[in-house]
């Protein structure tokens, strides 16, 4: 069908492309083409003001994820398009609209993360919406769960799924059908649910599979749902991809856009090294500044820090053979922060989950990491042993809400012992407090037979959901750390010669941003606060995402930030004798 638009939909084109080439403009990058433009138009009727936020959103959403460059031809991409578990049908429904068919029964989690199915999510729709019909006659998707059982569902990725498809991508979703969905699946629902807007949720049916036949004609559906239609779906995304091969992604132009890093000279953080800036607050101004916003104005700010995109890349946490050491497909290291552990001849790389970053003026104050898998415990007792590591904050447990957050990577009663890699590690003492435990650890290197101590405080009292209640519990065990840390620095002596801080802490919670990162910041604002009297937020945290990106997951996160050190100035009495 030929692109053919109304003189109102051409001048729609011609604001819309003004619009966004004053953005391509501004960070010298192609500008954007007439085809595309007419994509993000489409999706939002011709709507200017919609299609470019739509853009943003698509782009920021891509960026988030590290979809930064879609190659089908490499793996794991390739066998996930492969696998049938995504395609897009070869009928249309009766308007003309493309219909996407997800199969949950193939999706296995241990096998595939969200990271790469999402990538063949956004390959195949890509390609469906280069179809002038499709821009003009929208998308039904079809999430086939017959056949599935708990295994094969993720929450986490059905909520990307869905905020994807209701406002991150350009087209027009017009019906989105749930079909032969298990008992189990009704809870699950009533949470996704709640974050669809209303407008979508009325789009959003749950169905039996004998009754889609109703919804959508038989000749439009594969014979296992009822319609008469062969389904290879393996094989139509075979024939997709030799269409494709050798052909530049058409969407990557919006995402492959080197945006000036944070990092960048020119920029208001260009040292990652935290220092009190002039526009750093007094206490009395931090408590008039979360006063006047509350909650909900906190929880915008966030939001402001959230849109900024990656002050990065990710090339060496998406290599294929680095993908199973990421405990989460969507939490990875910047290439320009990240630890890199010495490599031997045999081993093929370096990598681990981990990132450098800065404190207080203090270059390399931590290690933010991800809580450690099984087949990982090797790689971070080598990154403990090569980075004079002294402490290790762990700010999980191993299991939560009946998931595992976290492996058991040392010995957990005394005088248990474990070797990992050429690393071993023996429980020497361990102190239960009432918020935190403390273990006494001593490591033994098996290659050169050297041994060291180092401390392992884990913090129990973060609820599963949310964070603490009260702050106090949590800045206790924040003082307690430091105060070992800094001992444990005299103790050295004349064997460590760096910052008089010392070694860089390792901290990790699950993913090693949430939790991980409101540690690190609260330490931060509170060291400046007794240094210089000051402190900033917001600027805190916009430094600590250029090395840990999205270091503080939520803006329950960032709010408890603020009332946490609201919290603590008011039980030391100094609020008042700073206003």
């Amino acid at each position: 069908m030929a692109t053919t638009l109304t003189a109102e939909e051409e001048q729609a084109t011609k604001q819309f492309l003004e619009e966004i080439n004053k953005w391509t403009t501004k960070h010298g990058v192609t500008p954007l083409s007439w085809e595309v433009a007419i994509k993000f138009l489409m999706a939002r009727k011709f709507d200017v003001f919609r299609a470019v936020e739509l853009f943003h959103s698509y782009r920021e959403t891509r960026l988030k994820e590290g979809i930064v460059r879609l190659q089908p031809q490499e793996e794991p991409l390739r066998s996930e398009l492969l696998s049938g578990k995504f395609t897009v049908l070869s009928a249309r429904d009766p308007s003309g609209a493309s219909i996407a068919l997800f199969t949950a029964k193939l999706h296995h989690p241990s096998k595939s993360g969200n990271h790469v199915v999402l990538q063949a999510l956004f390959y195949l729709l890509d390609r469906a919406v280069e179809s002038f019909e499709t821009q003009r006659n929208g998308l039904v998707f079809i999430y086939d769960m017959a056949g599935s059982n708990y295994t094969n569902f993720e929450l986490d990725l059905s909520k990307k799924i869905l905020n994807m498809l209701k406002g991150a991508f350009p087209a027009r979703l017009k019906k989105v059908f749930i079909v032969g969905a298990p008992v189990w699946f009704r809870v699950p629902y009533n949470l996704l649910s709640l974050l669809l807007k209303e407008k979508l949720r009325e789009r959003v049916q749950m169905v039996k599979m004998s009754d889609l036949s109703q919804h959508l004609p038989r000749d439009c559906l594969p014979e296992h749902l009822g319609g008469v239609l062969p389904l290879d779906a393996s094989g139509l995304n075979k024939e997709l991809l030799a269409t494709q091969n050798g052909r530049a992604d058409p969407m990557d132009e919006l995402v492959n856009v080197q945006v000036p890093s944070l990092l960048d000279s020119g920029s208001s953080l260009s040292s990652s090294v935290h220092t009190a800036g002039t526009d750093a607050l007094r206490l009395h101004e931090l408590a008039a500044h979360v006063e006047t916003l509350q909650r909900a104005g906190i929880y915008a700010e966030y939001e402001e820090i959230r849109k900024e995109p990656p002050a990065g890349t990710f090339h060496c946490a998406l290599a294929a053979f680095n993908q199973d050491k990421n405990r989460y497909a969507d939490v990875l290291c910047l290439d320009q922060t990240r630890v890199c552990l010495k490599t031997k001849r045999n081993e093929r790389s370096d990598y681990i989950n981990a990132s450098f970053m800065d404190g207080y003026k203090q270059k390399n104050a931590y290690i933010g990491t991800q809580g450690p898998l099984d087949r990982t415990y090797g790689d971070f007792w080598r990154m403990v042993w090569e980075q004079n590591v002294l402490v290790i904050v762990m700010t999980t447990r191993t299991d939560e809400g009946g998931r595992r957050k976290c492996g058991q990577y040392w010995p957990l009663e005394e005088g248990g012992q474990e070797v990992y890699g050429h690393i071993a590690v023996i429980n020497q003492r361990v102190e239960k407090h009432s918020h935190y435990n403390k273990t006494t650890l001593e490591l033994h290197n098996t290659e050169n037979c050297e041994q060291r101590q180092v401390v392992h405080f884990q913090y129990v009292s973060w609820p599963d959901y949310g964070v603490p209640s009260s702050a106090v519990t949590l800045i206790d065990f924040l003082a307690a750390v430091k105060r070992h840390q800094k001992n444990a620095v005299v103790t050295m002596g004349t064997r460590w010669s760096g910052h008089y801080l010392g070694p860089p802490l390792v901290v990790h919670c699950s993913a090693g941003i949430g939790r991980t990162g409101t540690f690190c910041a609260l330490d931060i604002c509170l060291s400046q606060l007794q240094d210089v009297g000051t402190l900033n937020v917001n600027q805190t945290v916009r430094r600590m995402r250029t090395q840990r990106a999205f270091s503080i997951q939520t803006p329950e996160q960032y709010y408890f930030c603020y009332v946490a050190i609201i919290e603590h100035v008011q039980r030391q009495g100094l609020l008042i004798d700073n206003q």
